[in-house]
């Protein structure tokens, strides 16, 4: 069975997230510094009449930032009852993945990503990395 996902890029590295967590899509246009957040935590964004914090995935991820594109979006998801907005470099594909080729990542990808990467699959042309997107947003990420 075939699932659709958003695909984007973070450092040049591509990930996805299932279409069915993804609201919608925004141009990143800047967010509201709010005071105590952790430093992934870019700020928050009022989209489409609801006001929604912001995730540098480059930070996240242990990046160093970077001066936003006009490539930069906003992926709006939600898990649960917990939406948020994800700042990546780009995103402006969805995929089509069959679910048996997504694999766990290698023991070693496991310990050094926190757990934010749930599988990898290698497509025809690309490898891409899903993300654990309640690691990622969910309760275990609000409890750090």
């Amino acid at each position: 069975m075939t699932v659709l996902h958003v695909a984007f890029k973070v450092a040049g590295a591509e990930y996805v997230l299932p279409a069915s967590a993804v609201l919608h899509l925004e141009s990143f246009e800047g967010a509201t510094k709010v005071p105590g957040t952790s430093d992934f935590v870019v700020g928050l964004v009022h989209t489409r009449g609801q006001v929604v914090p912001v995730v540098d995935l480059r930070v996240r991820f242990g990046l160093a930032p970077v001066e936003r594109s006009l490539d930069s979006r906003v992926i709006v998801v939600q898990v649960g009852s917990r939406t948020a907005g994800l700042l990546v470099d780009s995103a402006r594909e969805v995929l089509d993945i069959e679910e048996d080729a997504f694999r766990d990542p290698p023991e070693l990808i496991d310990d050094q990503a926190m757990g934010l990467i749930k599988a990898v699959a290698q497509t025809a042309e690309r490898m891409v990395m899903l993300i654990n997107l309640p690691k990622l947003i969910g309760e275990t990420a609000h409890a750090k």
